[in-house]
């Protein structure tokens, strides 16, 4: 409790932005870093030292050496740190802090390359790899050179692999002497030069003194990159171009629709290795003999041209190997991409996710439970609890005795999934916190009297803007809409306004913060068309979403104080059942401390109306003057903010944007009054029009292009305070391209982001590639709730009175019986006891079970289990590992019983016992080959009709029946320390499992040993329940066509 404690109350915050680099301990791991009682029992990432904590390393030295991958400090003032990082060579990697050698040092740091930080740690198929930023650009300083913030510009990723990693290590080298970066290149440890990342590496253009026209002849691609997955070629490459009409000739029709439908990447690779002219003109013309071959030998069927390309030109991996490296390569550039769009921050020095008034608010939060403590005698001897006096630092930075990963607000902290390896090691000073939103540090001249605009009359101003966005439901636009049942909402972003007036030579510092959030209730919205309509979800009731709303806030309240919601969607039309529903539930609140307000921003504003706004502003101004804001003035707290304000739209983007802004303007306008400075007349000419518009508009486009892809909508009010024709066109542009984004590239993007935040395995990547999408991982883990709740009604409707359940499972498995390849699948639940095995079929909406059937233990014949391919139309659905199942086999008699949901008195079929099923070989040697049924339509069928087709398969005097079921996806969810759910299997039986043939083997011994118990012996027999070559016959073509048109819309884009 010692190190908890600071020794007095006296502010501890860095005084100059010049690297510290006190001695790292040795993260507790020895008995000389810490005195043995305080570190006894504690883990590595628990343990500090007993003073302020050093901040993240500024630099980092990286060397490959033959044991691993060495990291050490790189500082002009500790030529010799005390210890350095070794990351072990390999895909399971081991991190170890190592004492340096000191003056006899056994390593040759000159070799090295220098970093701004570690992004984290990745693990792929194939190997691990460690990203760190090598570039980043210098966003600007928060009123003084101690709280400088970083924008990130370039991330590299180097694979844990020795040879790969020294290749990576001397391509950066050199990209860092091609770009005139010398003080990245280790040549020299004691002549340490900061690089100037404004000027650094820009290119230079140089205009010619005269017109010209040149004939330009096409030369080589000059390929220099830093990362060989993928990344874009270094500035050297950017001076090579070639003509249009040159690059439209070397695409064929057969490697356009070979590059546009599939997703592997080999054609282009091998298209890119061809440099001579004569060359390309000849494999021109090989592929255009080609395509005409193809289409004579396909006599024009689209299926068999289009496959027939493919097979031929880009055919997938021939192995898993190839097909986890090409995969492996595309994830890496997505979180590449991911993390080097312009909209990632961070500080080394201070914590940027939290807003000053939290801060403050921390601070009194600590002394007042110190204080308590003294009282109580609960503290050690030794530690003073000095009385809060008057005098306030507004960049006051809590708790700094903890390390910077330890204080942040883990909402907006986007990289601690991969920096978690480090994290567990204690190596503190190696973890880097880095933050998604937007930040901007602009300053103005505000004239004391606005009759006098002389420059000596002038009060300096600075103005900041810091959007966090939050990581959880984090994602794109369609991909995550509204709430999910931890009670986060989509796009969350908290803004904060932070304003310093100097006045009269006293400092005032202050702050305002606004939120914005999708709407808090289970709902979605398709993204195949320009405006697509929102709805609620239809699984769910309204209880559960009175019940999301109600947490949501419940939540955010006790952070932000009362909320005034503002919804700006539209009351009628398309978004009017989300705007009726959200006034309804928020209506049933009845809570004193959540508003609700409502302002149709497009009636209100049509015909371009847009100064409509400041009827908002005039109904809400008791709101804002109860609100008030934050001010510290001369080290003196005069005001909090109390409350906030929650504006939200359908995406809570554009519109939102648009009235953030105008509140903004509006609380601007009080504060500068508070101070005696009169605000000027909204004319767009003064400089502080000029700053604030910039700053708010390059705001909304930030926040858009990290939700939707593009650019903010409307940003032509936000920038000029008017709403013009070009505007307009511009947000068609945009609107299409967000389709596009939606339609195209979201699906892949998305899942990138969930495995790099930790949500999901590598398996989503997998689910990805068959069906084109992937799942919200709080969706994963509601829907393990509910497969749970099935498997407890199941039991409790079907098993008898005492009798002993041995497993439960769900599993997929067709509708009907003694089929293996249906039409219809459904996901049905099967209990195993001691007397019998239960086929259930649950109704998942009504939350019932429809029918099942009970198969005596003694009476099932044997059991084959096997590759269960449903769908041949990609290699992760072919792979027999992932796609197992197994079928049970039992001999008819009158010992099978089956039970139907009926509503009525009556539920079990009168005839089970006198309709002969269809025959089926108890021999083993005959294989069985699937067939799809024939499926008559029934409009009306009645209860009668419906339980006679279930018994004709299901029962019968002499012959045998079966049942098919299919392992369900072993997909679990990351689930982060501290949350309260998690995704885990129904059956603890099952855990462990990581495919689903470990899965079907796990069942299938199950029911063997249980019906060993009872007295029987079934066979198990290893034979396909449905092989490839028969899901091959059985796919019709019309299947094989729309699957290739959805992998020439989406994976196509994202080529």
């Amino acid at each position: 409790m010692k190190r908890l404690f600071s020794k007095s109350s006296k502010n501890a915050t860095p005084s100059s932005a010049k690297y510290s680099a006190p001695e790292p301990p040795m993260a507790g791991r020895t008995a000389t870093a810490l005195p043995a009682a305080t570190t006894a029992g504690l883990q590595p990432n628990y343990v500090v030292p007993p003073v302020p904590h050093p901040n993240p390393h500024e630099h980092i030295t990286l060397l490959a050496s033959e044991d691993g991958l060495l990291m050490r400090p790189h500082c002009a003032e500790l030529p010799y740190p005390v210890s350095y990082v070794r990351v072990s060579w390999g895909k399971t990697t081991h991190i170890a802090e190592l004492p340096s050698d000191r003056g006899r040092p056994s390593v040759d740091w000159k070799e090295g390359v220098v970093i701004y930080g570690i992004v984290g740690l990745m693990t792929l198929f194939n190997a691990s790899y460690l990203l760190v930023i090598t570039s980043r650009s210098d966003v600007g300083q928060l009123f003084d050179a101690s709280h400088l913030i970083y924008g990130v510009k370039s991330v590299v990723s180097i694979p844990l692999v020795k040879d790969r990693a020294k290749s990576i290590l001397s391509r950066m080298a050199s990209r860092n002497t091609s770009v005139n970066r010398p003080s990245l290149l280790v040549s020299n440890i004691d002549d340490l030069q900061v690089p100037d990342e404004g000027t650094s590496g820009e290119p230079r253009v140089k205009f010619a003194g005269e017109e010209e026209v040149k004939i330009l002849t096409p030369c080589d691609q000059v390929e220099f990159s830093v990362n060989n997955t993928g990344r874009p070629a270094s500035p050297v490459s950017s001076g090579a171009s070639t003509p249009a009409s040159d690059v439209s000739m070397t695409h064929s029709p057969v490697s356009t629709i070979a590059n546009r439908m599939s997703f592997w990447g080999r054609l282009s690779k091998r298209a890119s290795s061809t440099s001579e002219g004569a060359d390309i003109e000849e494999s021109l013309l090989d592929e255009r003999e080609l395509f005409d071959s193809i289409i004579h030998d396909a006599a024009g069927v689209p299926d068999k041209v289009i496959s027939s390309i493919i097979a031929a030109t880009a055919p997938p991996p021939d192995s898993s190997e190839e097909r986890n490296s090409e995969l492996e390569a595309r994830i890496l550039r997505g979180c590449l991409r991911e993390f080097t769009k312009g909209d990632m921050y961070f500080a080394l020095h201070f914590d940027i996710t939290r807003s000053l008034q939290h801060k403050h608010e921390q601070f009194t939060k600590m002394h007042t439970q110190n204080k308590l403590l003294s009282e109580l005698d609960a503290l050690p001897k030794d530690t003073n609890v000095n009385p809060l006096d008057d005098k306030v630092d507004a960049l006051f930075e809590p708790s700094v005795i903890l390390p910077l990963w330890r204080r942040v607000d883990r909402h907006f902290w986007w990289n601690e999934w991969l920096s978690k390896p480090f994290m567990d090691a204690g190596l503190h000073s190696y973890v880097t916190p880095i933050m998604q939103g937007y930040i901007q540090i602009s300053s103005f001249d505000q004239p004391k009297d606005t009759s006098a605009m002389q420059d000596d009359s002038a009060e300096p101003v600075d103005y900041i803007v810091i959007s966090r966005r939050s990581r959880d439901r984090a994602g794109l636009r369609y991909q995550r809409r509204g709430v999910d049942d931890e009670a986060n909402v989509a796009n969350f972003v908290e803004t904060e306004v932070i304003m310093r007036v100097q006045r009269n030579g006293i400092s005032n510092v202050f702050s305002h913060v606004q939120i914005r959030g999708s709407i808090p209730l289970f709902w979605t919205q398709s993204g195949y068309s320009m405006k697509p309509p929102p709805v609620l979800a239809p699984e769910r009731n309204p209880a559960q979403n009175l019940d999301a709303i109600k947490r949501h806030f419940r939540r955010a309240v006790p952070v932000y104080g009362p909320h005034t919601i503002v919804n700006l969607a539209e009351q009628h039309g398309k978004e009017g059942m989300i705007t009726n529903a959200y006034r309804e539930y928020a209506t049933k609140l009845d809570a004193k401390d959540v508003r609700y307000c409502e302002f149709d921003f497009h009636r209100e504003t049509r015909g371009l109306k847009y100064e409509n706004i400041s009827k908002l502003i005039n109904q809400l101004e008791r709101v804002f003057e109860n609100q008030g804001f934050f001010w510290v003035s001369n080290n003196m707290l005069l005001s909090k903010q109390k409350g906030v304000f929650r504006v939200n739209c359908i995406d809570c983007l554009d519109r939102t944007n648009v009235v953030q802004s105008a509140f903004a303007r509006h609380v601007m306008s009080m504060q500068l009054e508070a101070v005696g400075l009169l605000s000027p007349p909204q004319s767009g000419k003064s400089g502080m029009e000029v700053i604030f518009n910039d700053v708010w508009a390059n705001n909304g486009d930030a926040i858009s292009r990290a939700y939707a892809g593009t650019s903010a909508l409307k940003g032509d009010f936000t920038r000029t305070g008017k709403r013009d024709l070009g505007g307009m066109l511009n947000d068609g542009v945009n609107s299409l391209a967000r389709m596009y984004s939606a339609t195209f590239s979201d699906w892949f993007c998305q899942a990138i982001i969930d495995f790099m935040l930790g949500y999901r395995t590598l398996s989503v990547f997998e689910e990805f590639l068959i069906k084109l999408q992937s799942t919200d991982p709080r969706e994963l883990i509601r829907l393990s709730k509910i497969r749970a709740e099935a498997i407890a009604t199941s039991v409790a409707r079907v098993l008898s009175e005492g009798e002993t359940l041995i497993s439960g499972w769900t599993i997929f498995s067709p509708e009907q019986l003694n089929v293996k390849f249906d039409d219809r699948f459904e996901e049905k639940v099967l209990l195993l006891s001691a007397r019998a095995l239960y086929i259930v079929s649950y109704d998942y909406s009504l939350e019932k079970t429809k029918m099942y059937i009970c198969v005596p233990l003694g009476a099932i014949a044997r059991l084959e289990k096997g590759a269960y391919i449903i769908s041949p139309l990609e290699e992760a659905s072919r792979d027999p590992v992932q796609n197992a199942g197994f079928s049970i086999y039992w001999h008819a008699s009158n010992k099978i019983s089956m039970r139907m949901t009926s509503y009525s008195i009556r539920n079990c079929p009168e005839d089970a016992l006198t309709r002969s099923p269809p025959a089926v070989s108890v021999s083993s040697s005959t294989q069985y080959k699937p067939t799809l049924p024939r499926r008559e339509p029934t409009k009306t069928a009645n209860l009668s009709g419906i339980m006679s087709k279930v018994s004709e398969n299901a029962a019968g005097a002499t012959d045998v029946c079966f049942a098919a079921f299919k392992a369900l996806p072993v997909d679990p969810a990351r689930v982060r320390s501290g949350s309260s759910t998690g995704y885990a299997e129904p059956a603890d039986d099952l855990a462990g499992a990581t495919t689903c043939k470990q899965v079907v083997d796990m069942m299938v011994d199950s029911i063997k040993r249980a019906c060993e118990d009872a007295g029987n012996s079934p066979v198990i027999t290893d034979r396909d329940v449905v092989s490839l070559t028969e899901a091959q016959k059985m796919t019709s073509i019309y299947a094989k066509m729309e699957y290739g048109v959805k992998r020439l819309i989406w994976l196509g884009g994202l080529v």
